[in-house]
């Protein structure tokens, strides 16, 4: 199948002209930076409502507005998500403005990006705070969360997003949430403009994983404090009209934790960039490579699980090597259990690296592991399929619905079953090849971009289509 995507995407350029007008330590609320254009393009009609009424009977073009709270472009899935979706629906015909807190995506030159600044204290530090920050209660509500162990992001974001679209929301006839569940979101939608929320996969999951990972009570009074954000989203998502999840567990999941009806939630699939995550035939494999994507302390990754099976495959395979995407925690738990299995020197850790070298890296290895405890969707799993690496994956969370029969499936945290589906393709050649195949094939006619874009928008006029009836 050919794919219809573009090109890989680069990183946008900083306009010149406006590039040093916001810095943390200046910050202004109201401020905010215009990529590709120094002002949005007024070309909203004074009723809106009847805008978003026309665009739905016609199913014509739609002009949208993707929030995101933080939006890392290298790490996590939020900022690949908001530079997919946004390609995809520009490429769909529709005109999108991406607004995000720090730190920002790389977009599409035809996405327009406006940068909410925060605090970011995560990457300036506490010690950045000066006393004119103070001024705003968004930048209150942030500091004190960081100081006591909290994670406010979400909510400050919705903030100063409900704060710029009372100023600029007629420009848009829908706007489109990224997960933050905040309580600015249901200012957004008192303010009558058509809002429609993503949510990836209940944060209660990630809450349960860690909690029972922690290794005293300590470790667990930090981890409900940073998780307390949580309290918000429950309460938010209640009162939201329109939520969309990316998988079918996911929904099932979402629906159980947040007390809400399962038929109520829309789902469309994320997808892959199947014009980048491809087999690149000239480079030669090594059959005694296995390679993981994974966040190396996070519980929900289940890594800890895949170095067991990994110091076990040693003693039949003494030369196999295990590649990870991901860089652990100096003296944290995965460091340690490298440290304590006897694997210092043979497992290689990478980070940092551009999506072409991690596709070259896909190209290279044998068997791709996903031992994931939890996936809302599972993009290292569609990643490695569309570059047609066999995958071995648990079947945590929404695993299953991605890899289909197109690769082996394991219970979740079972360190032998682990062991012996990775030993079985190491054994055969052949398996590895139809897999990989049928992998490929898998993610092409199931999970390509293109497809996520054209449910999105058909859910996006049947958002607008009841808005307006």
């Amino acid at each position: 199948m050919s794919s219809q995507c573009t090109d890989p995407l680069k990183p946008a350029a900083r306009d010149a002209r406006v590039a040093t007008l916001i810095s943390t330590r200046n910050y202004n609320e109201d401020a905010t930076i215009w990529h590709q254009g120094t002002e949005p393009a007024d070309t909203a009609p004074a009723d809106g409502a009847t805008a978003s009424a026309k665009a739905a009977a016609l199913g014509g073009p739609l002009r949208i507005a993707l929030l995101g709270y933080r939006s890392q472009p290298h790490a996590g899935g939020q900022g690949i998500y908001m530079r997919y979706l946004s390609k995809a629906l520009v490429e769909a015909g529709h005109t999108v403005d991406v607004i995000s807190g720090p730190p920002y995506p790389h977009l599409d030159p035809r996405v327009r990006l406006i940068e909410l600044p925060s605090l970011d204290l995560f990457e300036n530090g506490l010690t950045s705070l000066r006393l004119h920050h103070l001024t705003s209660l968004s930048n209150i509500i942030e500091w004190l969360s960081q100081l006591t162990g909290g994670f406010a992001e979400p909510q400050t974001f919705g903030r100063r997003a409900a704060k710029y679209l009372r100023q600029h929301g007629h420009h848009y006839d829908l706007i489109h949430d990224n997960q933050s569940l905040s309580y600015g979101m249901l200012d957004i939608q008192d303010m009558g403009l058509p809002l429609v929320t993503t949510v990836h996969h209940p944060i209660t999951s990630d809450l349960r994983i860690a909690l029972g990972a922690a290794r005293n009570w300590r470790e667990r009074l930090l981890i409900r404090r940073w998780h307390s954000f949580l309290n918000m989203q429950k309460k938010v998502i209640k009162q939201l009209h329109n939520i969309v999840t990316v998988s079918d567990c996911s929904r099932q999941d979402i629906a159980r934790d947040f007390g809400l009806q399962p038929a109520g939630i829309s789902v469309a699939h994320n997808g892959i960039d199947i014009d980048t995550f491809k087999p690149l035939p000239e480079v030669e494999r090594n059959p005694l490579r296995l390679m993981a994507t994974c966040s190396a302390d996070a519980p929900l990754k289940g890594l800890r699980y895949l170095l067991h099976a990994y110091a076990v495959l040693l003693k039949r395979y003494p030369d196999l090597e295990l590649l990870l995407i991901s860089k652990p925690n100096p003296g944290g738990q995965t460091e340690r259990l490298v440290h304590r299995l006897g694997l210092a020197d043979k497992v290689q850790f990478v980070k940092g690296i551009s999506t072409e070298q991690m596709v070259r890296y896909y190209a290279e290895a044998a068997i791709a592991i996903v031992p994931s405890v939890y996936e809302g969707f599972g993009l290292p799993a569609g990643e490695a399929m569309a570059c047609g690496v066999p995958v071995v994956s648990t079947d945590g969370g929404a695993l299953p619905e991605v890899v289909g029969d197109a690769g082996v499936i394991v219970p979740v945290k079972n360190v032998d079953a682990l062991v012996e589906a990775i030993d079985a393709l190491l054994q055969d050649p052949k398996a590895r090849a139809e897999l990989g195949a049928r992998g490929k094939q898998r993610i092409e006619e199931n999970f390509c971009w293109q497809v996520c874009a054209r449910q999105m928008t058909e859910y996006y006029n049947e958002v607008l289509a009841r808005e307006d009836g």
